[in-house]
């Protein structure tokens, strides 16, 4: 993906965490759940964005080219949809990081890049710190 396409992370990663199955060809079913893609959905599966290989763990880059952060987490939130990104910005070495959610629909793809539009560093360690919720 290339020039100004907003990042589709999310409806990949919605129909590949709902399991989204057509009823064209017979799936495995375990109890009452339909398990799997079918067959004429598999194409769709390999084509799209990969969030180990494309997302994790890439650097964010702002329109000037300058790294402002990695992408350390996607959030999926309850309606299984991609919320956010979790960026790990400033720091070295791990150390002084701050990690702060980003909404998948502000960053960009350009040039085989991940761009966050108006980003710095400095804006970025000025966001609400993000944290886990303890579980």
């Amino acid at each position: 993906m290339t020039g100004h396409k907003t990042l589709k992370m999310g409806l990949i990663a919605a129909a590949l965490i709902t399991g989204a199955a057509s009823t064209s060809w017979a799936q495995p079913v375990a109890g009452t759940t339909t398990l799997g893609v079918a067959a004429t959905e598999v194409q769709a599966v390999a084509t799209g964005w990969s969030l180990k290989k494309s997302v994790l763990g890439k650097s964010v880059y702002n329109e000037e080219g300058k790294a402002v952060g990695k992408i350390d987490d996607v959030i999926v939130a309850p309606d299984k949809a991609v919320s956010y990104a979790i960026i790990g910005a400033g720091g070295f070495l791990g150390m002084g990081k701050h990690d702060v959610a980003i909404p998948v629909n502000q960053f960009r793809v350009e040039n085989n890049k991940i761009t966050l539009p108006g980003a710095t560093k400095d804006a970025l360690k000025a966001l609400p710190k993000f944290e886990y919720a303890k579980k």
